[in-house]
């Protein structure tokens, strides 16, 4: 039997359990609070521990040994010294202390910085400007310099989680300027199951975009709302002044992922609508 270590059981962890559980694996998890290892346990029936992976010497008291993969998919908030904390501190001790065959370490296509609505793949320079970015790429060459893979996954959406259809539908959204920029995005399972397909594949290495591969401008994103629920197109005004990230513009493609074998199974947002009952139910 197979046995994978995931470290952190959020919105992506908690449906990547679920996956490795149904295909036989023997699954064991690593959370940052005790309350959030209970629940995992109680739901899952797996071995759940709570541990702050970033502290030298945690993940080595555990006693923990013998995973054939690792997937570190934690999530950080804060500023650039949190994300390093979080994410480099974290993943290198997790190479450090288990030095599992596979290891996959989910970043975020906020690393690609491209401004003029390109499409940017795995080749393109990824060079972010802020800090959190900067923490990002540097955990990124660690553990690709340990032979691990790194997938960069475009805005995560689902059941319960998505700030767009959320504000569409209270009447809060509001369309940039000419709503030219482009969204890239991925629906939770469909993240879940990139990380399955590749720590199951036998040959992938290096760096994968997880998005969905649609990457709409904010325009026609909207107008596929509108057209869906019956409702006016919302109405256009400035950026938001509260953003927490710099907005780029850039069209993330997943051909690399796809040319293995891997397709989403809600390739756009109304897709997702049609096929997920709990995306709108839980929103």
């Amino acid at each position: 039997m197979k046995t994978i270590l995931i470290a952190g059981c959020g919105f992506v962890g908690s449906a990547a359990v679920a996956l490795f559980r149904k295909a036989g694996w023997q699954v064991a998890a690593l959370t940052r609070s005790e309350a959030s290892a209970q629940a995992i346990a109680q739901e899952s029936g797996i071995r759940a521990v709570a541990c702050d992976i970033a502290l030298p010497g945690a993940i080595e008291a555990l006693n923990f040994s013998g995973f054939d993969a690792v997937l570190d998919c934690v999530s950080a908030g804060g500023g650039a010294e949190e994300y390093r904390r979080v994410y480099f501190e974290g993943a290198k001790n997790l190479l450090d202390a288990l030095n599992p065959r596979l290891f996959l370490f989910t970043s975020s296509s906020s690393v690609y910085a491209q401004d003029d609505g390109s499409w940017v793949t795995e080749e393109s320079e990824a060079e972010p400007t802020e800090g959190t970015g900067l923490a990002l790429r540097s955990t990124e060459e660690l553990v690709l310099s340990r032979g691990g893979m790194v997938a960069r996954l475009t805005g995560i959406y689902g059941p319960g989680r998505s700030m767009l259809l959320r504000r569409f539908l209270e009447g809060s959204a509001m369309i940039e300027g000419e709503g030219s920029r482009h969204l890239n995005q991925i629906h939770r399972a469909d993240a879940a199951a990139a990380a399955f397909f590749l720590l199951n594949h036998g040959s992938a290495s290096g760096v994968f975009n997880v998005s969905d591969g649609d990457s709409p401008t904010q325009r026609d994103f909207y107008a596929s709302l509108s057209e869906y629920f019956g409702r006016p197109l919302p109405s256009s005004g400035p950026a938001d002044p509260q953003r927490r990230r710099v907005a780029t513009d850039k069209r993330v493609s997943n051909a690399k992922l796809r040319s293995l074998g891997w397709a989403p199974a809600y390739p756009t947002f109304p897709d997702a609508l049609r096929n997920d009952p709990e995306l709108l139910a839980r929103i």
